[in-house]
């Protein structure tokens, strides 16, 4: 079947397709094409997103039935892509690829979630009442931002300055003058049409337990889902204290996993 199940336009990827396909699709908000190297393949039941580059790492978003997922990635998509290409979504779905496809193997790790809003809305809807103290941050502050980063989470992909990224909301301490220091931090990045995408969402040590990350998530979360319909995000699963304040800021979750190439590193 090589050949016959690449799809060169984003054909059928309407606004109700799995969240994880959206935002691999990286589609434009101007015109609905395919972000920068992507391409998108097809069998049966089942699509594959192939997205180079997207959050750190050259992705393969798969969704459908498993025995059609199963056909597509092993005979036709990882014959068409490099080897440093993972493949994505569900885990039951993941486990079964990982079955049948000789070389692929688990990442490794403890698995993550895909966590999304429950439904999406309607752009034009009312905005949500905006957090106290929560704002996108300006140039001089996402500087800031980025040196908290390399204090407290040098590893995160999402960061500013960092390709993707398109803008960070902050929360800061209240200072005499009425600003401060910046305590919390979250990004909008790499969001394409239908599928908003949150990511570094990072509190200062010292801040911690004072509902912080949950206010920069639901400002994020809320103008994301305002621009895009939805928001969307990962988070691996042994972290239940960022699940939790990601469920308060109206999330919901699914298990997810990545498989690699036999040599494949660990991670999301």
């Amino acid at each position: 079947m090589r050949g016959r199940a690449y799809v060169a336009e984003a054909d059928g990827l309407r606004s109700d397709a799995a969240g994880h396909l959206l935002w691999a699709a990286q589609l434009s908000a101007d015109d609905g094409c395919l972000g920068p190297g992507v391409r998108v393949f097809r069998h049966g039941s089942a699509t594959a997103v192939v997205s180079p580059g997207l959050s750190g790492r050259d992705r393969i978003a798969v969704d459908g039935e498993a025995d059609d997922a199963l056909v597509l990635v092993r005979d036709e998509v990882l014959a068409e892509v490099g080897p440093g290409h993972r493949p994505f979504g569900d885990a039951e779905l993941i486990a079964a690829l990982v079955r049948g496809t000789p070389g692929l193997v688990a990442a490794g790790g403890s698995g993550f979630l895909w966590m999304e809003t429950a439904e999406t809305m309607e752009t034009t809807d009312p905005p949500a009442t905006v957090p106290e103290g929560v704002r996108w941050l300006d140039a001089e502050e996402e500087r800031e931002a980025a040196a908290l980063f390399e204090d407290s989470f040098p590893g995160s992909y999402a960061r500013p300055g960092r390709p993707g990224t398109r803008r960070w909301a902050g929360a800061h301490d209240h200072g005499p003058d009425g600003t401060g220091a910046l305590l919390a931090v979250a990004g909008d990045a790499w969001s394409g049409a239908g599928c908003g995408f949150m990511a570094g969402v990072l509190t200062r040590p010292e801040a911690r337990g004072r509902g912080l990350g949950v206010a920069v998530s639901r400002f994020v979360v809320d103008a994301l889902v305002r621009e895009y319909g939805r928001a969307a995000l990962m988070v691996d699963a042994d972290n239940p204290a960022a699940i939790a304040a990601y469920r308060r800021a109206g999330m919901r979750g699914r298990e997810f996993a990545a498989a690699a190439r036999a040599r494949g590193s660990a991670g999301l």
